[in-house]
């Protein structure tokens, strides 16, 4: 890793990517995303200076140690801007401070907060001359859950778009191996999604009418476990495609047709 950047992965149970999510040390004073306490992590912290906590999103995987590692450390715990409530109801904490697109937050020569919206509502991304923290915006391998509910197709994209735009070092991510090619996996993860999309609109064009019946028709795998994150997904790609005039979504009833 770079100079000044520390990745501990820590192991989850449930439905996590990798089975981990990583926790960062950024200039041994900016501890983001402590997913839960381990032996690691505690030795990471404990030859640190750890003065500031953040989280890219408050999803449970990314926020279970918060409380733990801001009382053992007496860290400035931060939060975005908007959300305190819902990030006090995931980490079981209230923030101390928030930040918004284009803070600065004191750690090392300067972490700037980056808006990128999608995965999650508050998501957010933290640059650094060494890498950009992404969490769910991007992995090495495979692709991003973005589900309805919370999942906005939309705003995932333009995050990708940002971080494509903005030419990071590298890409340190929520999950697996750290990324060295950021903008061909950004591209990567574009042209799945709208390789998706294009699946999608043709199977409701084809006479699938309903959510169930376009996920038939779009996945070419067995979903076996998995489908109820295909149906979220479909979802969140009917919502966007509705606001674009491109299909008519029923959200309640889960009725589709072209537009």
């Amino acid at each position: 890793m770079e100079a000044g950047i520390v990745r501990v992965p820590v192991p989850l149970e449930g439905r996590v990517p990798t089975g981990t999510t990583n926790a960062y040390l950024l200039d041994e004073t900016l501890l983001i995303d402590p997913a839960g306490r381990t032996d690691d992590l505690d030795a990471a912290v404990d030859a640190a200076d750890v003065k500031h906590v953040a989280v890219t999103h408050a999803h449970p995987d990314h926020v279970g140690a918060v409380t733990d590692y801001a009382a053992e450390t007496g860290a400035t715990v931060w939060c975005r801007r908007g959300f305190e409530s819902r990030f006090g109801a995931a980490a079981g904490i209230e923030p101390d401070r928030t930040f918004v697109e284009g803070t600065r937050l004191p750690a090392g020569g300067g972490v700037d907060v980056i808006d990128t919206q999608g995965h999650a509502p508050d998501h957010v991304a933290f640059e650094t001359t060494g890498g950009t923290v992404c969490g769910d915006v991007a992995v090495a391998e495979g692709s991003v859950a973005v589900a309805a509910p919370e999942g906005d197709l939309r705003g995932y994209l333009v995050g990708l778009r940002r971080l494509y735009a903005r030419r990071p070092t590298r890409l340190l991510p929520g999950h697996g191996t750290v990324i060295d090619d950021p903008r061909a996996t950004c591209l990567r993860l574009l042209t799945h999604r709208l390789h998706r999309e294009r699946r999608i609109l043709a199977a409701v064009r084809g006479g699938a009418a309903d959510v169930d019946a376009v996920v038939d028709a779009a996945y070419d795998k067995d979903l076996s476990g998995v489908r109820d994150l295909a149906r979220a997904t479909v979802v969140a790609h009917l919502e966007k495609l509705d606001v674009e005039g491109r299909v008519a979504f029923a959200a309640g009833t889960g009725a589709v047709a072209p537009e």
